[in-house]
């Protein structure tokens, strides 16, 4: 092979989880958080006006632990999704999560501090050549900080969750290491699939009588442990709720959206846009059963492979999928191209299909090192290209900002979602424009639509049910069997009853719900993949000279709140309906070709 199918991990700590590196670096954090705490607990901003230079100090330090912090934990992160049964690296993690709670503790001290500042001092500060670059991102953290509770009592709530929030998400990923889907070989034999490689095959087989016979075990495997992950969901979502309370809050939209900079107004009209342009997509599934010869798609049947007659299925070959992304990248932008030849050939991707790894694929960021690592499972067919693209997206988006202050490369999820969407965009066009003949594009029209389908049918579905599974968990545990009702029913609602079975345990099989870092790791894939379409429309319409306006706006992703990154960048009112309904218009033109292109295969 031409490009290695597994990453190196040795040149960020050598040895794995055991790693003497590793180990040597989590001691020197513990150093370097002490220290902190100490020269935080010694400052006083009075005594330093009015350079302010030991807060820049502090500043700086800071920095450097959590940079410290999240190289590491990408790491052993990279190192158990790649062996979920690695023995060591759970008790790494839990190692970092308390490093990661006396760093939080530290840190709230700091930001009370500067909540204390008087606004006049403040300004002047924020003023000052040292910190005008990062004004937005100190003011943003002073703004939020003044929701803070004592120190005492925050420290209390960072050491709970170690066993207590994060307890519950790790414990989420401790069942489903356990999950294994028995299948059926052509030759007779079975074959125990993980969560991820049973997945990938249900949702893709061309046969549909293994995507059903697999849906149907799926269904059975994760509704057999449904009690313990309605455990792990309500604890969870419980621990986050009874945080949120201590602090005042009351809407459990307030922090997803603060994270991502958002405001209310901007969810609401992205989401009435969906809701109100959902017709041409309701279409496509119904045009699509009918080229299946089903009356109604089923769930497992909605990403399945359509193979016209006279249409051959794409292969694409790790090393065929490298190249083909490499050269469509360059013809968008030469930077691009560059990055993701140099993470192909300094192997920062993780693409082997072999059990023992977890589900799904991510980018994860290395910011000691200026690097990315990029983990998924590789399935030679186009929709694996894209998917390829999307995390080098994530990997550019990283790239590219490297050399601006931490905390202005703090960029949200949803901003995220822009820039891997956009590259898998540039991918999926050029697998569509390659095609051979009409049933072959109409084969990678299908590919490429499925990612709208996702994004304004199935994304829709898990916000419905995320929200109303809070309302209810506000009042008391939800129990699996109501948890799967709400599920089935918010899946209805999304997808208009187009579908003939729908998936009552996605709740359970779906990573997202169980973060601890973020709830509702729903909207921002919609908010990114219709954003991107802004930008991909603005990028085809000036050209090359693209390319720089396009990093300058990821360059800023940290820096401002995302309708100023809209307005900036784009000159577009995000709180109304307009921008949204162009980008579902973009895809509606694909819907349109669909249509056109299969009206001749009806019967």
């Amino acid at each position: 092979m031409k490009y290695s199918i597994n990453w190196d991990l040795e040149s960020i700590f050598p040895g794995g989880s055991t790693s003497t590196a590793l180990k040597e670096k989590i001691v020197l954090l513990k150093e370097q958080i002490t220290n902190n705490s100490t020269e935080i607990q010694n400052w006083t901003p009075d005594t330093d006006q009015p350079s302010y230079s030991h807060f820049g100090k502090i500043l700086a330090h800071q920095e450097k632990i959590n940079f410290g912090l999240t190289q590491a934990f990408s790491f052993i992160t990279a190192v158990q999704s790649a062996d979920v049964n690695d023995k060591y690296a759970g008790a790494v993690t839990g190692q970092l999560l308390e490093l990661s709670s006396q760093f939080a503790t530290v840190s709230t001290v700091f930001v009370k501090k500067m909540v204390n500042i008087s606004n006049d001092e403040w300004q002047k500060l924020v003023s000052l050549a040292e910190f005008s670059s990062i004004a937005f991102n100190l003011s943003e953290t002073r703004f939020h900080g003044q929701e803070l509770l004592s120190e005492a009592e925050e420290a209390l709530i960072n050491a709970l969750s170690i066993d207590g929030f994060e307890g519950w998400s790790e414990h989420y990923d401790t069942l489903v290491n356990t999950i294994e889907i028995p299948f059926e070989n052509a030759d007779g034999t079975t074959t125990l699939l993980s969560a991820g490689q049973a997945f990938n095959k249900m949702m893709a087989d061309p046969d549909p009588k293994v995507r059903s016979e697999l849906f149907e075990k799926w269904e059975i495997t994760w509704g057999r442990l449904a009690p313990a992950f309605a455990d792990t969901l309500n604890h969870l979502s419980g621990f986050r709720l009874a945080t949120y309370k201590s602090h005042g809050v009351t809407d459990f939209l307030k922090q997803p959206l603060e994270y991502n900079r958002m405001k209310p107004e901007t969810l609401n009209a992205m989401w009435q846009a969906v809701t109100d342009h959902k017709a041409p997509f309701i279409d496509y599934l119904n045009r699509k059963a009918h080229l299946l010869g089903k009356e109604k798609l089923a769930w497992e049947d909605v990403d399945a492979p359509i193979i016209m007659p006279g249409a051959e299925p794409q292969v694409y070959p790790f090393d065929d999928g490298a190249d083909f992304i490499v050269a469509n990248f360059k013809k968008f932008s030469p930077k691009m191209a560059e990055f993701a030849q140099m993470a192909f050939d300094q192997q920062w991707i993780e693409a082997e299909n072999r059990s023992g790894k977890r589900p799904g694929g991510y980018c994860t960021s290395l910011p000691e090192s200026g690097e990315s690592r990029i983990f998924m499972t590789y399935a030679d067919s186009p929709s694996e290209v894209s998917t390829l693209a999307h995390e080098l997206g994530h990997a550019f988006h990283s790239y590219v900002m490297k050399d601006l202050p931490g905390v202005r490369q703090e960029y949200a999820m949803n901003v995220a979602e822009t820039a891997s969407t956009f590259a898998e965009m540039i991918v999926a066009d050029a697998t569509v424009r390659e095609a051979k003949n009409e049933a072959e594009k109409i084969t990678l029209l299908d590919t490429k639509m499925s990612n709208a389908l996702a994004m304004f049918l199935n994304i829709h579905a898990r916000f419905i049910f995320e929200t109303n599974f809070y309302t209810e968990r506000k009042q008391g545990i939800v129990t699996a069997e109501r948890i799967s009702e709400l599920m089935e029913a918010a899946e209805k609602e999304a997808f208009q009853n187009s579908l003939s079975n729908y998936h009552p345990h996605f709740w359970a099989s779906k990573l997202h719900f169980y973060i601890s870092e973020i709830s509702f790791y729903n909207f921002p894939y919609t908010f990114g993949y219709l954003f991107s379409l802004g930008i991909y429309a603005r990028s085809l319409e000036e050209g090359a000279g693209f390319e720089d306006k396009y990093i300058d706006l990821l360059r800023d992703t940290a820096s401002m709140t995302t309708e100023d990154l809209a307005m900036k960048h784009l000159n577009v009112d995000l709180t109304k309906p307009d921008f949204w309904v162009a980008g579902i218009q973009i895809m509606a033109q694909d819907v349109t070709t669909f249509m056109e292109l299969t009206e001749s295969y009806l019967n």
